[in-house]
């Protein structure tokens, strides 16, 4: 990250902007005394630390200046008050993807969770943007975020059991009629585990990694299937290499970053480093642009609040963005598909926020 900000430095700034890094040491101390530090060397604005703790600790000490923090954090709780964050917050992505699935005309949204504050969220998030646009939640299932097996959990998310009952009943009504109808139907049922429509025509999967790929694969196995039920996901499905390598996922739809930009990012890093960016280095890239931005204004640097929370937003590697008043980093997605080839663009990320307004 700190290279990535080294990078946006001496891209775009004049020779009058300087960045001094403070290392936090990744503990809530180490940011409490790096900020302090800060100050000390009068630093015009903070950016960083990553983790909520270290954010939390740094700001009071900032706030007694009136010293402005860009905080790489994704946490709500932090925002606020002189501390705006620009990790990617789950409402916005949720609005994206479910706001887009409910204009393709699936109206009828299921939710497969974790059971702690980040699926609560993506929950609360869905329930909003449904009732807004006429859908309906008709199905919520949390687990247990570190249980090591989820099949009796997908399973009855599934309906599977009794989906399978009513197909076993179907085969043994047909068999007894036995006529030539029957026959022609019971081989059209050779081939189904289950029968029956599910009362969802599309799940949203707020999860990456392997559990992504576990939960897909389970949803398949019992017979939730693409493009009858359309999968949905968030923007850690844009941080898993290969996503069309998974049967389970191909037609699936996500919201993520544009990705143009990011891939010049990535071509400049690796050329000026020797390696590729690791994901998180675009908000350290992004966060030195918007101060190099500011430092160059009319009269001087200006970090003030109103500079800082221009409507109009600024363009970064991830894409359009904005800081709002309370404190979120407002954004646009795109939504991608993912297909047999990798990831495909359905739909591209707005251009200004007149277009994400509306």
């Amino acid at each position: 990250m700190l290279d990535a900000a080294q990078l946006s430095m001496f891209e775009l700034a004049n020779k009058n902007f300087t960045l001094m890094p403070f290392d936090t040491g990744g503990t809530a101390a180490g940011a409490e005394r790096a900020a302090a530090e800060a100050i000390k060397k009068r630093a015009q604005l903070i950016l960083g630390p990553l983790h909520a703790k270290a954010v939390n600790a740094a700001a009071p000490i900032a706030r007694q200046v009136g010293l402005p923090i860009v905080a790489f954090s994704n946490s709500r709780e932090v925002a606020g008050n002189g501390v705006f964050i620009l990790g990617f917050v789950p409402r916005q992505q949720v609005r994206a993807v479910v706001g887009y699935a409910l204009t393709e005309g699936l109206s009828r949204l299921a939710i497969l969770a974790p059971s702690d504050d980040y699926g609560k969220a993506v929950v609360e998030a869905a329930q909003g943007v449904t009732q807004r646009a006429g859908g309906e939640i008709v199905r919520t299932m949390y687990y247990d975020p570190a249980a090591p097996d989820l099949t009796g959990e997908v399973k009855a998310f599934a309906n599977y059991t009794t989906r399978h009952q009513a197909l076993l009943a179907q085969r043994k009504a047909l068999t007894e009629k036995g006529d030539e109808v029957a026959i022609q139907a019971l081989r059209r049922l050779e081939k189904l585990d289950t029968i029956g429509a599910l009362p969802y025509d599309a799940v949203l999967i707020p999860e990456g990694g392997e559990r992504l790929r576990t939960l897909s694969s389970l949803l398949s196995y019992y017979d939730v299937d693409q493009p009858a039920v359309r999968l949905l996901g968030l923007r850690s499905w844009d941080l898993i290499p290969n996503l069309g390598s998974e049967p389970a996922l191909i037609g699936a739809w996500f919201a993520g970053s544009p990705t143009e930009e990011r891939e010049r990012f990535g071509e400049r890093f690796r050329k000026a480093f020797g390696r590729p960016p690791p994901r998180l280095a675009t908000l350290a890239y992004d966060a030195t642009a918007l101060a190099v931005v500011l430092a160059q204004s009319e009269n001087g640097p200006d970090y003030s609040l109103t500079a800082l929370t221009d409507e109009n937003g600024f363009l970064g590697v991830d894409g359009i963005f904005r800081l709002m008043p309370e404190g979120i980093a407002e954004r646009a997605f795109t939504i991608h598909e993912v297909t047999r080839k990798g990831v495909s663009e359905r739909r591209s990320a707005p251009q200004n926020f007149a277009e994400v307004t509306n």
